[in-house]
């Protein structure tokens, strides 16, 4: 079989890869063995292992003890809706986004206070150091995990006020901007970036991910005036999810 210029491990993983999505190595068929791999692409044992773990790291294919390696299941991907868009209702965001998209949302959280990281601070313009209020939120649909999200909040903004906590008082769970709405702070601009890693351990245990899984990272930051006044983490398991934006047109 003859190949372009990429490395014999990439060149093979990626027909293997095309076989995949083509139906040709339908979900859970056995992948073929390091010996075969070796035999139809000509090529060492050690090339044939650096491909299949390739196919692994992608998730494509899984480990199973003392069978082999199989073609995983591809889940279709579901939508994740973001929108700065709030209906003057005082719901919680995540229940208003994902409304639209018959999402039965629920999700669980806890706060405790903590000294503002080098990172953190400086997404809140604040000193590293100075304490913030840390919320950390599990967001399910149905029972299974779909979003992580870990948001902080300056304590110089809402401390000692009764949106200090956020899922917690009259205003708990209704979103940074109604919170900060009473306690006098307009929130008038928030920014997203959005990016892609492997997962840390303990988010793929969480969403019930593989080791070697890709999610996407949302940075968030609500602005009042120029002034951060809440930045979060939001991570979505990239091979389940597609982040999708509703933006007003002006």
């Amino acid at each position: 079989m003859t190949f372009g210029e990429q490395p014999a491990y990439l060149r093979v993983a990626s027909d293997l890869r095309e076989k995949i999505a083509n139906g040709s190595l339908p979900p859970h068929t056995r992948l073929p063995s390091q010996a075969r791999i070796r035999e139809e692409y000509g090529v060492s044992d050690t090339v044939a292992l650096e491909a299949r773990k390739v196919l692994m790291a992608e998730g494509l294919v899984e480990g199973r003890s003392g069978s082999g390696t199989y073609v995983r299941e591809r889940p279709v991907p579901r939508r994740i809706a973001r929108s700065g868009y709030r209906p003057p209702s005082g719901a919680n965001p995540f229940r208003q986004e994902q409304a639209a998209d018959g999402a039965r949302g629920t999700w669980e959280s806890s706060s405790e206070q903590e000294q503002a990281s080098a990172v953190v601070a400086a997404r809140l313009g604040i000193e590293p150091g100075e304490r913030v209020m840390r919320t950390r939120y599990v967001y399910r649909d149905a029972g299974e995990s779909m979003m992580l999200s870990t948001s902080w909040e300056p304590l110089s903004v809402t401390g000692r006020t009764p949106v200090m906590l956020p899922e917690e008082g009259p205003l708990g769970g209704c979103g940074v901007v109604e919170r900060m709405a009473a306690i006098d702070v307009v929130v008038d601009n928030v920014v997203e970036q959005v990016g892609a890693r492997p997962g840390l351990a303990e988010e793929l245990l969480a969403l019930g991910g593989v080791p070697g899984h890709v999610v996407m990272v949302v940075e968030r930051t609500y602005y009042a005036s120029g002034l951060a006044v809440e930045t979060a983490d939001v991570v979505v398991p990239a091979d389940r999810y597609r982040i999708a934006y509703h933006l007003p047109v002006r």
